[in-house]
């Protein structure tokens, strides 16, 4: 297999190795099987290791790598994309552990990439899947999104928008992207590392939303990113979110982009009722994103 067509699947887990199967039944059955499918293990302690590693022994395009601990699906992608890279491959196909992509999914972001490139004068930076729920509706937490003239380059036979951030759900990042911007940001944990890392990756050129690539999205709810849903049990993730995206606008927009995304979580939190407690917990995360400095690490 040739490098210049080599495709490097990287797959973060913890403690979903039921998902996990499926998805790697969903990637065994691929139309363009990935020539190398990684699995990074954040240190999960149910039978995760046992189900790769003897999956593994009867597929040798199957590589297992297990972390020391856990540290989030921020330092699981990086880690894996790093791990990727250094496989040789030429196109990384980069998603979650409880999304299917359907049988055509990587062919045809692979296929929208090298098409674009031929007909246009620019390299799309990354390209994306539509990512539906469980029951068909679109997944609303996986919604790319789109550039002020997103709809340039479309076509009859070839619906594809431009847009500058998407999810590390099903998405398609080619190697020379990953030369010249870095690897995602580990010390985010969770929750805006896929954001952040698209945002940058299109500083050189937008990605390519393509409804044609299909994936399903196994979570409980379809409900996209709201800090008017802040609760209890949610409160650690919004902490992240909060605390990584104000670090991120700080560096982008300076004090004027914290304010403003500051205001705007408010109106959030507002508008669901969110108890006090907890705003001021958000908001004390978004105060430490102001000092929050973390390292881009090249490849």
């Amino acid at each position: 297999m040739s490098a210049l067509s080599k495709t490097a699947a990287v797959i973060v887990t913890f403690n979903r190795s039921a998902k996990l199967m499926k998805v790697l039944d969903a990637l065994d059955g691929q139309t363009r099987r990935p020539d190398v499918i990684l699995v990074v293990d954040n240190a999960s302690t149910d039978d995760t290791q046992a189900l790769v590693e003897a999956r593994a022994r009867d597929d040798l395009s199957i590589r297992y790598l297990r972390l020391p601990k856990n540290v989030g699906g921020a330092g699981g992608f990086h880690a894996g994309l790093k791990a990727a890279y250094g496989l040789g491959a030429h196109y990384f196909w980069v998603s979650d552990d409880d999304a299917y992509p359907q049988p055509d999914a990587i062919e045809r972001l692979v296929h929208a990439i090298t098409a674009f490139e031929a007909r246009h004068e620019w390299r799309p930076s990354f390209a994306c899947s539509r990512v539906e729920w469980i029951d068909g509706t679109l997944c609303e937490m996986n919604t790319p999104r789109p550039v002020w003239d997103w709809p340039r380059f479309l076509h009859p036979e070839a619906a594809w928008a431009l847009v500058d951030s998407a999810s590390f759900v099903s998405i398609l990042i080619p190697r020379w992207a990953v030369e010249k911007h870095g690897l995602p940001i580990a010390d985010y944990f969770i929750w805006f590392d896929d954001a952040e890392y698209t945002r940058r990756l299109s500083r050189s050129y937008p990605g390519i939303f393509c409804p044609e690539s299909r994936v399903i999205h196994d979570t409980p709810d379809n409900r996209g990113v709201n800090f008017g849903l802040v609760d209890e049990k949610s409160l650690w993730k919004f902490k992240y979110g909060a605390r990584n995206e104000a670090s991120w606008r700080r560096r982008e927009a300076g004090l004027m982009g914290v304010l403003a995304y500051a205001y705007g979580v408010h109106l959030q939190m507002k508008g669901g009722n969110v108890p006090w407690k907890l705003r001021r917990e958000i908001f004390r995360a978004i105060a430490r994103g102001m000092t929050f400095r973390p390292k881009i690490v090249p490849v």
